[in-house]
């Protein structure tokens, strides 16, 4: 099930009904009479459809609860808007308000607020990249996508970059299956930083001392020298994993003797 859980807001979605073609039929019939009670019926019983749609956003980082909300908010939007003289099954007019309900949220609620002209300019950049793709058989340059849009190469690139959904420094970007994640932050050398003499200003030379040698190697590497596990690994021909580990096991050791 969708994030490895059965429950979405309280809700065991192995439970969740499934109506017949006829059941919804009827159902819709009567909410459309103003019947409150098959409104109700008919909510629960599209629920596994907004399941199947809030599977495809997955990956975002967003929490499977929430979207399933803002799902069923777009659920209640076809339920009261739905047409049955249309002669149109119910689930082709729900899937796009539901699936609209929800790119509408993840929009509104991005870190990052993105203009509308520039929102504009990178589905058409994309569309223009599809499109060249094709008839160039190769991925096309910036110049060549703004080119075709009769765009400046420099609004192109921000407006492509501006819609790439941000990431976390918390990240994992590698787990060895033994349960030590890396992450993204542990890829950043920060060159600026590299300053010893705030070991001495927090009163942790004494706990460095402690450390066995390798311990004391990877802190004063990482720490001193502002370099990521990766390189560090590739100094000391150890795995990054393996740095991972021994950094974090010398940083609770050097808390305990602070």
């Amino acid at each position: 099930m969708y994030y490895n859980k059965v429950e979405i807001c309280g809700i065991n979605t192995s439970t969740l009904k499934t109506l017949t073609d006829e059941e919804k039929d009827e159902l819709l019939k009567k909410t459309a009479d103003g019947d409150m009670n098959a409104r109700r019926d008919l909510i629960d019983g599209n629920l596994r459809l907004v399941l199947s749609v809030v599977q495809r956003f997955g990956g975002r980082g967003e929490s499977a609860d929430d979207l399933f909300q803002i799902g069923c908010i777009g659920l209640i939007k076809a339920i009261d808007n739905f047409d049955i003289s249309v002669g149109v099954k119910f689930s082709t007019y729900a899937v796009p308000m539901i699936i609209g309900e929800i790119r509408r949220y993840l929009r509104d609620n991005s870190m990052l607020r993105i203009s509308r002209g520039m929102r504009d300019l990178a589905y058409k950049a994309l569309g223009a990249k599809d499109a060249l793709s094709k008839k160039l058989s190769r991925d096309p340059t910036i110049e060549e996508i703004a080119e075709m849009l009769g765009e400046k190469p420099s609004d192109v690139s921000a407006a492509l970059d501006a819609i790439v959904a941000p990431v976390s420094l918390y990240d994992p970007v590698y787990n060895d299956g033994g349960g030590d994640s890396i992450y993204l932050l542990d890829q950043i050398s920060d060159v600026r930083s590299v300053d010893e003499s705030w070991i001495d200003d927090i009163a942790l030379s004494e706990a460095l001392k402690k450390l066995n040698e390798r311990e004391r190697a990877i802190v004063t590497m990482r720490f001193y020298k502002g370099k990521t596990q990766m390189e560090i690994a590739d100094e000391i021909g150890i795995s990054q994993a393996q740095v991972s580990r021994i950094e974090k096991t010398a940083l609770e050791r050097i808390k305990k003797q602070l």
